[in-house]
């Protein structure tokens, strides 16, 4: 999705993370046995599986995708919101990140430290939490919104830190992530780099305030994807992915997403850690011969070395 739009419509939560080969279950007949859990979304499969979302899911498992993340969760009627998690229960699927909106086209920039703004943030914790019981979620993702340009670049960092440690209170009760996400859409949000987080994750110091690492938005804002992970690491709670330039599935760009996914496999067996990695981007080609290929591409990048 482009973020810029939901920073000025929406608050930024949702959720995204990895799992290792005996993390998790995949369904027994399902097509691909990947190592990692990719959450896919959906729309991403329709013309293979049609329009109904229950469809969706059920080709998702069968294909051996596990997770799920849906931007637009929050804005479902509850009875669907339910349906989806009955159905992700029986496949054995998880729920990845969901969107939070706000409602009304306001900005929320945590970094002005305007109540008003606090507020809005504090009270899109609040709604995530029962969303977040309804769908079996535990990741929310963060944005924090633009630079607030009149203020000392310290005083706005204090700022975003006092209100994420507002909203943590609020979710550490419940078991709940939020986690932050450093974007590329636009060069006046306030959250940039991996490095940036990790010093506001540090400064939270709370479980329920963790780094959102998303690979297609660090290469574009950072490069040295694997050392920037190496060195943020302990602070990252969720994964999401797409190549660049594009922002397709894997092997579309320059990106090399079988070595990525290789690091992330082999450390966090080592470390006993899991994640889900969020299919956060679209399919290079149209129809159902794009949907094939983008499934051949997970096939590709997910066989590496054990």
């Amino acid at each position: 999705m482009l973020r810029r739009n939901f920073v000025k419509s929406s608050l930024g939560i949702a959720g995204a993370a990895i799992a290792t080969g005996e993390a998790f279950a995949t369904s027994p007949l399902a097509k691909n046995k990947f190592k990692l859990k990719y959450a896919s979304h959906f729309g991403m499969f329709q013309n293979s599986a049609g329009k109904d979302v229950i469809d969706q899911l059920k080709f998702m498992a069968d294909q051996g995708f596990m997770a799920l993340e849906d931007n637009g969760m929050m804005g479902r009627p509850v009875e669907q919101q339910e349906a989806i998690a009955r159905e992700m229960t029986r496949l054995g699927m998880e729920m990845g990140v969901f969107v939070v909106d706000k409602g009304g086209n306001g900005a929320n920039t945590l970094a002005a430290g305007k109540k008003e703004y606090i507020d809005i943030f504090l009270n899109g914790c609040k709604k995530a939490v029962e969303t977040a019981k309804r769908v079996n979620a535990k990741w929310m993702t963060v944005v924090p919104g633009d630079f607030e340009r009149n203020i000392p670049i310290g005083v706005q960092t204090g700022n975003v830190i006092d209100a994420l440690r507002r909203g943590a209170e609020i979710l550490e009760p419940h078991g709940l992530v939020m986690v932050l996400e450093p974007l590329s859409d636009s060069p006046n949000l306030f959250l940039r780099t991996s490095d940036q987080t990790y010093e506001i994750c540090r400064g939270v110091n709370s479980k329920s305030c963790k780094i959102l690492y998303d690979i297609y938005h660090m290469q574009k804002n950072e490069g040295r994807i694997l050392y920037n992970i190496d060195k943020t690491w302990s602070e990252i709670d969720y994964f999401q992915i797409g190549d660049e330039p594009g922002r397709n599935e894997p092997t579309t760009g320059e990106i090399n997403y079988k070595n990525i996914f290789k690091y992330i496999y082999d450390r966090s067996k080592k470390e006993n850690k899991s994640f889900i990695m969020g299919m956060e981007h679209g399919n290079s080609q149209k129809g159902k011969e794009g949907e094939d290929a983008l499934i051949k591409a997970y096939v590709e990048s997910d066989n590496f070395a054990i």
